[in-house]
């Protein structure tokens, strides 16, 4: 995020056209907020906070992570494709955890095409189940069909250690993401093919569905029977 902020400085500082400084000041506001709000999360997550879901639209989520990554996709000459579908319902999350999620992805995605490549961004509603979903597909190496079983199970990789940027191959990041998405009353699946790809797709309730759930549960735990004592 710094880095960010300072290239655009930098940017504005070259240029002396009104259009030109207001677009680098622009990201520069841009990026100050989103560091703002992710010192925030850390030191929510430091004091253990589980509350703080909101309702909001997927799509401002991802272009906040696409933000944060600008810099490193460009330097790796990654192409991003967005189709994202009209009126599609709001999610229920806590932002910090899903960006964690979304940005976990996303690194991922970049580190399987070392060559560049497209990324693919798409966000729909499925009507019959009621799930707003986002997958995120790139074009690089697939995961080998005889691993994919393990890939959400704590510690376990397909890396050979962090790459140059210090990112990945601890085994733990897809086990955080299934873990939060299914704290978010959602669900996660993967399809990989060697050498052409691999999708991930996530699934959220709607806000007024997860609103529903966390309030039906919440209802469970207060009106739970003592369990009786011992004689």
């Amino acid at each position: 995020v710094l880095m960010t902020i300072i290239n655009y400085a930098k940017f504005g500082m070259q240029h002396q056209d009104a259009p030109t400084r207001d677009k680098a000041f622009t990201k520069i506001l841009n990026a100050a907020s989103r560091a703002e709000k992710i010192t925030n999360g850390v030191l929510g997550i430091a004091r253990n906070r589980s509350k703080g879901r909101e309702s909001m639209p997927l799509t401002e989520l991802i272009e906040d992570c696409l933000l944060l990554l600008e810099r490193e996709l460009n330097k790796y000459r990654i192409r991003i494709e967005k189709y994202f579908a009209e009126n599609v319902p709001e999610v229920f999350v806590n932002s910090s955890q899903i960006e964690q999620v979304i940005l976990n992805m996303l690194i991922n995605a970049r580190q399987a095409m070392p060559n560049g490549g497209p990324l693919v961004l798409k966000i729909w509603y499925d009507a019959d189940d009621e799930l707003v979903n986002l997958m995120i597909r790139d074009h690089g190496c697939g995961i080998p069909q005889e691993k994919l079983p393990n890939i959400f199970d704590a510690f376990y990789t397909t890396k050979t250690g962090p790459d140059e940027t210090g990112k990945g191959g601890t085994g733990v990041g897809l086990s955080m993401c299934r873990d939060i998405i299914e704290s978010h009353h959602g669900r996660i699946r993967v399809e990989s093919a060697e050498g052409k790809g691999t999708a991930f797709t996530l699934r959220f309730p709607t806000a007024e569905t997860a609103r529903a759930k966390d309030s039906s549960a919440t209802r469970t735990v207060i009106g739970m029977p003592e369990q009786p004592k011992d004689q």
